[in-house]
C-alpha cells in the first residue's frame, strides 16, 4: 500500500527527488539494508512506510550506541571499588542537567532543520545548523567553568562521602569541563537526523564508541604505555571518544556529501535563527527536567517501603527503559517526517506519518510488553543474579514493577510518537504541559494516594506510573487530532 501522498497538480513542476531507489531493493530486506547503509531520498515524496523505516532503523541503533558510553564506563570502573562506582553514579545524576539541555537543543534543532529541508531551503538548513552549534557551545561554556572549578563541592553537595570525593573529583571535573562534546554530539546528530541523514548519526556513534571502549581499560588501569588514571581515565576515554565523534561530524558537515553543507560564508551569527532555536529548545529542556524529576519523586515515595522496593523499582525501570529505546528511534523518525512534510506544505502527509509510525511502534511494543508481562520474574532474576536468592522481596518488587508498567505499552507506543511529533512540528510547549499535568499533577499524587492512604504499597506506585503514561498517550492523541500543530510557524 502506498502512502506517498497526492500527485502533483497538472502542469506543476514535479517535486525533486534527491535520488532514485533501485527497484530491486524495494522489499523489506532491501529497505532495511538501505536504512543501515544510508540512501539519499526525498522523505516528503517516497511512500510513508518506507520513509519511516529508512529513518527509524538507524535511529533505533543510534539509541543503543548512545547508551554504550555509560555502560562501558561503569563496566570497567566497577572493578576499582565501590568509591569509584559511587563517584560515577553521583556524577551521572548531576550530569542529567547537561543531558536535559542537550536534548532540548536537539529537539529545537530537529524542528528547525527539518522544516527548512522540507521547504527545499538548503541555505536556511545550513545556516540553522551553524546556529545550533553556536547555541550548543554557548550553553556548554558556563557549565564547563562551574563544573571544572567546583567539582569537589558539587560532589559534597550531593552528600558524597570523603573517599568518594577524593577518588571522583577528577572524573567529575573532566566530565563537566568537557560537556561541550556531549552538547555538540547531540546537536549535530540532530542536524543530520532532521535532514534525513540518520545513517550518518549511527556511523558517528559507532566510531566514537569504539574509541571509548578501546581507551577505557587502557587509561583506567594503565595498560602498556598508558598512565593508570583510575576513575578519571574513564572520563578521559569518554571525552576523547565523544570529541572524536564531534570532529568527524564537523568534517562531514564541511565535506558536504549529505543534505547539509557548512561553508565559510555560513560561519556568522544569525540572530533570527538563534531566537527561533532558543524559543523551541527552552520548553524542550523543561520537558526533560519535568520527566526526570517525576522519576525522582517516584523513588522518594517508594523509599517509605524500604530499600528492597527502591532497588526492585530501579532494576525494573532500567529494563523498561532499555525495552523502550527502539521506540525512541521510531518517535524521532516521526519528528523528522512531521518537520519535513510541514515544510513541504503537506500537513496531511505529516499527520499520516505519525499515525503509521505509532502503529509500527505499537506492534513492536506489544511484543516487548507481552514478553515483560509473561516473563517478568525470570527477567528480573537474571538481572539480579545471585542477589535474587538473598533478596526475595527485591525480586518480587522488580517483577511487579516490570509487569505492571509493561501492561500499558500499547498506550506508550502512541504517546511517545505523539510527543515527538509535536516537537518535530515546533510545538514544544504542548508536550511540556502534557508532561507537567500527567507526571506532576497526576502520577505523583496518585502514587502517594494508592500506596499510602489506600494501602496498596509499592504496587500502587507502579499502577500510578502506568496510568500516568497511558493518560499521556490519550491526551496526546486528542490534542494531535485537533491539528493545531499543523499551523505552527518555525
Amino acid at each position: 500500500m502506498s502512502h506517498a501522498g497526492p500527485a502533483p497538480e497538472p502542469g506543476a513542476a514535479a517535486p525533486a527527488v534527491l535520488a532514485e531507489i533501485p527497484s530491486e531493493r524495494r522489499g523489506l530486506f532491501g529497505t532495511l539494508l538501505d536504512a543501515v547503509r544510508g540512501v539519499t531520498v526525498d522523505y516528503t515524496q517516497i511512500p510513508i512506510g518506507r520513509a519511516i523505516v529508512l529513518l527509524a532503523v538507524p535511529m533505533v541503533l543510534e539509541m543503543g550506541m548512545e547508551s554504550l558510553f555509560a555502560i562501558t564506563d561503569i563496566f570497567w570502573v566497577a572493578r576499582l571499588g565501590k568509591e569509584a562506582t559511587a563517584a560515577v553514579g553521583v556524577t551521572e545524576s548531576m550530569f542529567a542537567l547537561v543531558y536535559a539541555i542537550a536534548i532540548g537543543l536537539m529537539m529545537g534543532t530537529t524542528a528547525l532543520v527539518a522544516r527548512r529541508i522540507g521547504e527545499k531551503d538548503s541555505e536556511g538548513a545550513d545556516r540553522a545548523a551553524v546556529q545550533a552549534i553556536v547555541l550548543g557551545l554557548a550553553a556548554a561554556i558556563p557549565i564547563a567553568i562551574l563544573g571544572w572549578t567546583y567539582a569537589p563541592e558539587l560532589l559534597e553537595l550531593m552528600k558524597a562521602k570523603p573517599d568518594v570525593i577524593r577518588v571522583g573529583s577528577g572524573f567529575t571535573r573532566l566530565l563537566f569541563g568537557a560537556n561541550a562534546t556531549v552538547m555538540l554530539l547531540f546537536v549535530i546528530n540532530a542536524v543530520f537526523r532532521a535532514a534525513g541523514d540518520a545513517s550518518v548519526v549511527l556511523r558517528v556513534l559507532i566510531f566514537a564508541n569504539v574509541i571509548n571502549m578501546v581507551l577505557d581499560p587502557l587509561l583506567i588501569y594503565g595498560i602498556g604505555p598508558f598512565p593508570a588514571l583510575g576513575v578519571t581515565g574513564a572520563a578521559v576515554a569518554t571525552t576523547i571518544g565523544r570529541g572524536s565523534g564531534v570532529v568527524l561530524q564537523l568534517w562531514l558537515l564541511a565535506r558536504g556529501r549529505g543534505r547539509i553543507r557548512i561553508r565559510r560564508d555560513h560561519l556568522k551569527l544569525d540572530p533570527k535563527a538563534l531566537g527561533i532555536l532558543a524559543r523551541l529548545s527552552g520548553p524542550a529542556v523543561l520537558q526533560f527536567i519535568i520527566n526526570t524529576a517525576s522519576w525522582t519523586g517516584v523513588v522518594y515515595i517508594l523509599g517509605d517501603f524500604g530499600t528492597e522496593a527502591v532497588a526492585g523499582n530501579l532494576v525494573g525501570i532500567r529494563i523498561i527503559v532499555f525495552g523502550l529505546l527502539p521506540s525512541w528511534g521510531m518517535s524521532n523518525a516521526a519528528a523528522t517526517m512531521v518537520g519535513q512534510n510541514l515544510g513541504a506544505k503537506r500537513p496531511d502527509r505529516a499527520e499520516r506519518s505519525v499515525w503509521i509510525a505509532g502503529f509500527y511502534n505499537m506492534i513492536f511494543l506489544a511484543v516487548i510488553g507481552a514478553v515483560f508481562v509473561v516473563f517478568a520474574r525470570p527477567i528480573i532474576a537474571a538481572f539480579l543474579g545471585d542477589g535474587a536468592k538473598a533478596g526475595a522481596a527485591e525480586l518480587e518488587y522488580g517483577a511487579e514493577c516490570l509487569r505492571t508498567i509493561a501492561c500499558g505499552f500499547l498506550f506508550y507506543a502512541y504517546g511517545m510518537v505523539f510527543g515527538q511529533a509535536f516537537n518535530g512540528a515546533g510545538d514544544t510547549w504542548t508536550p511540556t504541559w502534557m508532561n507537567f499535568g500527567c507526571f506532576w499533577l497526576l502520577e505523583l499524587p496518585l502514587a502517594w494516594l494508592l500506596s499510602h492512604p489506600l494501602g496498596m504499597g509499592p504496587r500502587g506506585v507502579f499502577i500510578a506510573v502506568a496510568i500516568a503514561f497511558s493518560t499521556l498517550a490519550l491526551v496526546g492523541g486528542v490534542l494531535f487530532r485537533r491539528g493545531g500543530w499543523k499551523a505552527r510557524i518555525v
